[in-house]
């Protein structure tokens, strides 16, 4: 008989249970992994002593790589909190509560990042001077951490306290009680127990993509003036509903109140691309609210971050624990516009004014509204408030206690109970919830109630309404031809230098709704028609390549090979409902013979067809954004065995047009690439001096487009980001031969950023090792891979001086002046090698090993000690 279970729950996500070692793993965490266990029965509600609670895993297997496909793969609080609270591992008294604690199983840096970023979406900031760094005045961060640990029961405890951790990285590791777990490849995991092996991979194909715990269907959204499409109800536990959250309609602009789970397939059945919105509203930093950011890293431009600088630095220090970034890297993703608490921020003609609200977490109400005929139409909406009887309990007479005074609790209920046309409120119960019957006298014209897994009662029904998913409420309806305007603000910025009277001739052209599924152009067909993609998403597919990519608002259909009526290079099919502006091609051809375009289109045209058929440029960019990409690219040849120069790389991103060209480190191939690959991503786009050599295989043509062009499209940010750490995981796997200079858990200074640049330390000394231990090595290989190894500790001591100097670390001055002597140890090495012919007796081991001991142990912990005492990891 089996003594291991294996059951694959959906793409990318497994259950293993080993009954006799009392082990039960989660393996594969994506956003609602929580759902799709309750909806397969692994996890259901039972009684013991009288005390209910829920069975679920014991243990959480992590992805080696946090992003896959563009989604995020590693998202562990909500199964965390399951087993927490939902299991009763934590809660004083109930008979799950044995003193085991939830298991995180992975590698290290995947394990601390969940932990860390658990830790954030939990707590927020975690300290007055990180609320002081807001600019919240003195007198309100006091109160701000007080209402804080009162919801932490007191203090804020380290994660390790509520979790525990099993490391794999390249040997057998025992899980417990006679279970262990070994890494096979990447993303590959091998389950043993007695002689019984299981495997499961937690690789998701080239095309697949998490999937959704409920379905939605498709609907039809009327955009209106100003109007809310209510987009989640449920809350982070509903199997049925998407998460509370709403869709604001504002003078034909779209703008997202809230990021959940699930978010592009919550878009997708709207018929909202991408590229369609213009902003978010971040209420807080919870997953059932956070979730989807990755999503909204997946457009073409960067979009509009709405949120007080309280809210802001909690979601992004989240953000950088669940992707190992600096915090300061959020605002190359979005356009971050700071709001004021407590006043009417002007938004062009949208006004909307954020309440702060107790909660565990840094945490807005956002009141929305703009002038009309009768004054101010006004939207409330009120994610994750407390019930009154829990502010009650809150309240202290005493200055420093955790809790809150009388006075504040009357501030907090009257803003509560503020009116408006329509008010979305949270009413899920609980310590941090919101109850229904606090707002039976509530004077709003409508209110919604939200935020709950089950139906409402019959009381709750008596104060107020339901919205069923995609249901709209118009607060002012349109009376303008939205859709046109929109196919005007597109064509004007793709072709600035028109006749404003051409503009009117493509604009007459026919409006179409094509409904979902529908291919409007297949493979091979040549064109008769070109189409403006108004409003939805359209999938561009090419089986052959194994490509596909999706298309949203602004996205020109078939311009290109119907303007030289050539056949199409692919298939394209609409994802939802998509709203079109139909151009004949006869009248298409004639506006840019009249407006003298053809000669910039001929121009570009090679290069904007390469463009659209990789993986990296083909979604998500605007015909603008593409544009500039294919002007910006130069071509380039290299000869066979013709290496890219070193240092060349910074400045340009390279793509392969024809050829092959190898990623080589040493002397050992690592990675071959060919048409529509890429590389060179490590430095034009995250400062990082490469590892690797690049260098042709055959005669390669390679077309280089500028690093800055490259840095400012969110989208192509995230795939290079996505695929870096995923190239970085491949020579981790490549390393496992060479365990001189591998990494252990003993180097961790328990700071995400500086460890990961530690780990890069130590390959490029691997590096640097083989080449010297093989029999026959070039001197210049040698220079080179020391070359890389001193750029990258200038880089590495820059950041970490940054790091220093930010955080007010007292001992800057010597850990700088130790910088300078380990530069000069390398530099002195550096001469010492260019003076030797005989490197045999150079020991570079020793000389590596005494900077991991005398300065990375000893030096960089204290370090680390010293950024975890203020929270950061």
């Amino acid at each position: 008989m089996s003594q291991i279970t294996k059951i694959q729950i959906c793409k990318g996500v497994y259950w293993v249970e080993i009954p006799q070692a009392g082990l039960k793993v989660l393996c594969g965490c994506p956003a609602d992994s929580v759902k799709h266990l309750m909806k397969r029965g692994l996890i259901v509600t039972m009684e013991t002593k009288g005390v209910p609670y829920e069975t679920g895993p014991s243990a959480i297997l992590l992805s080696d790589l946090v992003i896959q496909n563009g989604h995020i793969a590693n998202l562990a609080e909500f199964p965390v909190m399951q087993m927490l609270y939902k299991q009763g591992m934590i809660l004083p008294n109930h008979p799950n509560n044995t003193g085991a604690k939830p298991l995180l199983i992975g590698r290290g840096e995947q394990v601390k990042s969940q932990m860390q970023t658990i830790f954030r979406g939990n707590y927020g900031l975690i300290s007055e001077d990180e609320i002081l760094e807001t600019g919240t005045p003195p007198e309100d961060a006091e109160w701000m951490m007080r209402i804080k640990r009162w919801f932490a029961f007191g203090n804020i405890r380290p994660f390790q306290e509520l979790l525990e951790a099993r490391i794999v990285e390249d040997s057998p590791v025992e899980i417990q009680n006679g279970a262990f777990i070994q890494r096979k490849r990447l993303n590959v995991f091998e389950f043993q127990y007695d002689d019984e092996r299981v495997s499961v991979d937690l690789n998701l194909g080239p095309n697949d993509a998490y999937e959704s715990a409920y379905p939605l269907g498709f609907q039809r959204i009327k955009r209106e003036y100003f109007g809310i499409i209510h987009s989640g109800e449920g809350d982070g536990w509903d199997v049925d509903r998407p998460t509370m959250s709403s869709i604001l309609m504002f003078q034909g602009k779209i703008y997202l109140i809230d990021a959940g789970p699930n978010l592009l397939y919550s878009l997708t059945a709207l018929g909202i691309g991408i590229s369609e919105i213009e902003g978010l509203f971040h209420t807080h930093a919870h997953d059932d609210h956070f979730a989807g950011i990755a999503t909204l890293m997946r457009a073409g431009h960067r979009i509009k971050y709405y949120a007080t600088p309280l809210v802001r630095a909690s979601v992004e220090k989240k953000w950088s624990a669940l992707l190992s970034l600096d915090t300061q890297a959020f605002a190359d993703f979005f356009d971050i516009q700071d709001l004021t608490f407590e006043r009417w921020n002007q938004i062009e003609g949208l006004e909307v004014k954020p309440i702060f609200s107790p909660h565990p977490v840094e945490t807005s109400l956002f009141l929305f509204r703009t002038l009309w005929e009768n004054g101010y139409p006004t939207y409330a909406h009120f994610a994750d408030i407390s019930a009154f009887d829990v502010l009650k309990r809150m309240i202290t007479d005493s200055p420093t206690e955790p809790g809150i005074s009388a006075t504040f609790f009357e501030t907090v209920r009257s803003a509560y109970l503020t009116p408006a046309d329509l008010k979305k409120l949270d009413i899920g119960g609980g310590l941090i919830h919101g109850r229904a019957e606090d707002f039976r006298d509530d004077a709003s014209g409508k209110i919604l109630l939200s935020h709950i897994a089950r139906e409402l009662t019959d009381a709750e029904k008596e104060i107020g309404s339901s919205a069923p998913f995609g249901v709209t409420d118009t607060l002012i309806p349109d009376r303008s031809d939205s859709l046109r305007r929109s196919a005007y603000e597109f064509l004007r910025s793709y072709f600035p230098t028109a006749k404003r009277h051409d503009f009117r001739i493509l604009l007459n052209s026919e409006l179409g709704e094509l409904n979902p599924g529908t291919i409007i152009l297949k493979e091979h067909e040549v064109n008769k028609t070109i189409f403006l993609i108004l409003a939805g998403s359209v999938e561009r597919i090419q089986t052959k390549q194994n490509l596909k990519s999706v298309l949203s608002a602004g996205s020109l259909l078939g311009d290109l090979t119907g303007l030289y009526q050539l056949p199409s290079p692919a298939t394209y099919r609409t994802a939802s409902f998509v709203q079109v502006l139909k151009f004949p091609f006869r009248i298409y051809l004639e506006f840019v013979k009249r407006n003298d375009l053809y000669s910039k289109i001929e121009a570009i045209h090679e290069a904007r067809d390469l463009l659209e058929q990789t993986s990296l440029f083909g979604e998500g960019l605007s015909h603008t954004t593409q544009i500039e990409v294919a002007e910006s690219m130069h071509l380039h040849q290299y000869q066979t065995g013709e290496e890219v120069a070193a240092g060349e790389e910074r400045d340009f991103l390279y793509l392969v047009k024809r050829g092959r060209m190898e990623r080589f480190l040493g002397e050992e191939s690592i990675e071959m690439l060919g048409p529509r690959d890429f590389f060179g991503e490590e430095t034009a786009v995250f400062d990082t001096p490469s590892l690797f050599g690049i260098r042709a295989v055959s005669r390669t043509d390679v077309y280089r487009i500028p690093a800055k062009v490259v840095r400012a499209i969110p989208i192509v940010r995230l795939k290079l980001f996505e695929a870096f750490r995923k190239r970085m995981g491949i020579l981790l796997e490549s390393e496992k031969r060479l365990t001189l200079f591998h990494w252990r858990e003993a180097f961790s200074i328990n700071v995400q950023v500086m460890d990961a640049q530690h780990r890069k330390l130590l390959q490029v000394a691997d590096s640097i090792h083989a080449v010297l231990n093989r029999s026959e090595t070039p001197q210049q290989s040698v220079h080179k891979s020391l070359k890389i190894l001193i750029e990258f500790a200038k880089c590495h001591f820059h950041d970490e001086e940054e790091l220093m100097i930010r955080h007010g670390y007292e001992a800057l001055a010597s850990h700088r002046q130790q910088h300078e002597v380990l530069l000069e140890r390398i530099h002195a090495f550096q001469v010492q090698l260019q003076m030797e012919a005989d490197w045999s007796g150079i020991d570079f081991p020793r000389f590596f090993k005494e900077w991991i001991i005398d300065h990375i142990l000893p030096e960089d912990k204290k370090f680390g000690s010293f950024l975890n005492g203020k929270g950061i990891y």
